[in-house]
């Protein structure tokens, strides 16, 4: 989670390339060469990826979370009457089984990639980078946040797993059906795109833009306040909401203190699909209906240690991740940027 660069009081965030001398734009999220707005959560108004000026319209700060919402529902409504043709969803448009699971989140999140990127690229006119898609290493960013979010994941589990909460009844299913381990690696595609998606639409364009035209606190709290809307069912315990809110404050700290959305990128999808085909476990409340990659489990003990029907995503244990893991970035971060006052702290 370590960004690959520093700004420091004083330096450009412009450097210049050795052959031809062009000016390129340093990917860092603390882009002010003031040391007091060097600041992770800044109160201040400001580009939190890449200072270039959008050449077209950017939306006002209270419109871009409508604006939003009506990009999620346009394509998950276009996208599920698309798949109501070849897939059996419920009631709630879930995906009952996994086939549907991979259609679901190939089709919607597809769709609503597309739109975001059109918008981006043809409205708004601003670079990729604009919205944390930069980066020196953009595919090591990916793959690393993405072994992060496998061990995250498995952390988590094992856990409760030791605390009582779950009871094994079997190893690694999957590895003796073919067909089981082609759909776990349709999944592991499919998965990094709805998570990619998810990404770039909250931590990369809302936050961003909510950024510059308020400031940085008011766009974690709006990006992750509509991250959690989205993910919201009439009736799920507090815990539930409590959890996903926490998981949007701690996707919008990673993206901050790196400066970047791709190692959040990967981890999101390391973290969904090793949830999705490891343990026989819910993803975000949808029962894959796939025989387990690593060891069967299932529920013993109380919900609020193992997450209930929703899985262990709404337990206390990944809720505890969340919070002390958002904690540390933040502390970290301002360590980076002002060494002299963590030195002489008590």
């Amino acid at each position: 989670m370590r960004s690959s660069t520093r700004s420091l009081a004083g330096q450009s965030p412009i450097r210049r390339i050795n052959d031809d001398n062009r000016p390129v734009l340093k990917p860092n999220a603390m882009l002010s060469s003031d040391p007091d707005k060097v600041t992770m959560f800044s109160l201040k108004s400001r580009d939190i990826y890449s200072p270039v000026v959008a050449k077209g319209w950017l939306p006002w700060g209270a419109l871009a979370p409508v604006l939003g919402l009506l990009m999620v529902a346009a394509t998950a409504l276009a996208g599920s009457a698309l798949l109501e043709l070849f897939v059996a969803l419920d009631a709630k448009g879930n995906p009952v089984d996994t086939k549907g699971l991979i259609g679901f989140t190939i089709v919607p999140f597809g769709m609503l990639l597309l739109v975001l990127l059109a918008w981006v690229c043809f409205v708004e006119r601003r670079p990729l980078a604009s919205i944390g898609l930069t980066g020196h290493h953009k595919v090591l960013a990916f793959l690393r946040g993405h072994a992060i979010g496998w061990a995250s994941m498995l952390a988590i589990v094992m856990i409760i797993l030791f605390a009582g909460g779950y009871s094994a009844s079997g190893l690694g299913r999957a590895w003796m059906s073919p067909a089981a381990l082609a759909s776990i690696a349709l999944l592991l595609f499919s998965l990094a795109l709805q998570s990619s998606a998810e990404e770039i639409l909250f931590r990369g364009w809302l936050l961003s833009v909510v950024s510059k035209k308020f400031n940085v606190v008011i766009g974690v709290l709006v990006s992750s306040a509509l991250f959690a809307l989205l993910h919201f069912s009439r009736g799920q315990h507090w815990l539930v909401t409590l959890s996903v809110y926490l998981f949007g404050v701690f996707c919008c700290c990673w993206a901050l203190r790196s400066g970047s959305i791709l190692g959040v990128m990967g981890w999101h999808s390391g973290w969904n699909w090793l949830l999705a085909v490891g343990f026989g476990l819910p993803l975000s409340g949808i029962d894959v209906n796939i025989p387990s990659l690593l060891i069967d489990l299932k529920p013993a003990g109380a919900n609020w240690l193992t997450g209930g029907a929703q899985g262990p995503e709404a337990s206390a244990v990944c809720i505890t991740y969340f919070a002390v893991a958002s904690l540390w970035m933040v502390a970290s971060a301002r360590r980076r940027h002002h060494p002299a006052a963590s030195k002489q702290a008590p």
